[in-house]
């Protein structure tokens, strides 16, 4: 960590009382001591994996949609017509379905590298009554994390422009590039669909090795438009699920493999800002929140920490980020 002090802003906890109390645990002191990584596991084991979980959660129980959405993401709420979003690691459907319901006009592109995952997620939406979701959900599969996405997204040329219109003012920029044909399928004449209005990684980079975390960060920006917006929602240091690993499930630094092969990171603020800001992001905000839960039955009565973050980041690329 630099020598300049992260800042810390909660809701209902101090930091600093958090931070003494679990790493002064002595039940809890692995989860900080040095690591050495072990070598990396290929790309498509971690597909594989995720394959295996999705077919083994499979059930509508396992689906919760995710409607908190709008509530953390308030510019995603007042989104303009035929804005362009890409969910990277949709997963189930969890995070698209409920974008569907609230925006009516808005096309929704998402990847997921497990094909599983897809199917779940194609199957929730055609199932669902949201207005036109079938002909607003284009789902495709792709590991963000180990390839450049697709150029129909946006082209190496388009790509280019951007760069070169981020010396123009943000008035300018969204006049030339904003989508104005509405929500139709990409012609063949057309070199690609011209990037993203949003992107969202709504509990995904934690499940990417570290590695090649930034290498994915860079992707999403190189998809989204001058002036676009990234929503970014995970796993943050000290919460429960991370203290719940067992020593022989660390595979990193803040870094753990399940029994099943799928695997969690959990983001410190310093090193999402890292992460964000060198793929060309700008930081604008920056709020950290602890949420508390209470179970009733005596075994289980422990308290439940988890961390939100909200980072917002422009003014070219914006970013609005949150830890859970």
């Amino acid at each position: 960590m630099s020598s300049e002090e992260t800042e810390y802003h909660s809701n209902d906890f101090e930091w600093d009382e958090l931070r003494e109390r679990i790493e002064n645990d002595p039940t809890l002191n692995y989860h900080f001591l040095p690591f050495t990584p072990q070598s990396s596991s290929p790309s498509s084991l971690d597909t594989q994996s995720w394959n295996h979980f999705h077919a083994r959660h499979s059930t509508g129980k396992f689906f919760k949609e995710r409607r908190y959405l709008f509530k953390e993401f308030p510019e995603l709420a007042s989104c303009e017509k035929n804005s362009k979003l890409l969910e990277v690691g949709c997963g189930n459907g969890s995070t698209a379905l409920p974008i569907l319901r609230c925006k009516e006009n808005i096309l929704v592109f998402a990847c997921d590298c497990s094909t599983e995952a897809l199917d779940r997620a194609t199957e929730v939406i055609h199932a669902s009554t949201v207005v036109s979701a079938r002909s607003r959900f284009r789902p495709f599969c792709w590991d963000f994390s180990t390839c450049r996405f697709p150029k129909w997204l946006m082209c190496d040329s388009c790509y280019e422009t951007s760069l070169h219109k981020q010396n123009a003012s943000l008035s300018d920029i969204d006049n030339c590039e904003r989508d104005s044909t509405g929500i139709t399928s990409l012609k063949k004449s057309e070199c690609c669909i011209g990037g993203m209005d949003f992107v969202t990684l709504i509990f995904t980079l934690s499940a990417v090795p570290l590695h090649r975390m930034s290498a994915a960060v860079a992707e999403c920006f190189s998809v989204l438009k001058p002036g676009g917006l990234l929503f970014f929602r995970d796993y943050g240091l000290y919460d429960m699920t991370m203290l719940r690993f067992e020593a022989d499930q660390k595979v990193g630094f803040r870094e753990y493999k399940r029994s099943d092969g799928t695997r969690s990171y959990f983001f410190s603020l310093d090193i999402a800002r890292d992460l964000f800001i060198g793929a060309g992001f700008i930081e604008v905000i920056i709020i950290f929140f602890q949420k508390k839960n209470y179970y009733l039955f005596p075994s289980y009565d422990k308290q439940l920490t988890c961390m939100l973050v909200s980072i917002n980041l422009s003014p070219l690329r914006k970013f609005m980020f949150s830890l859970f």
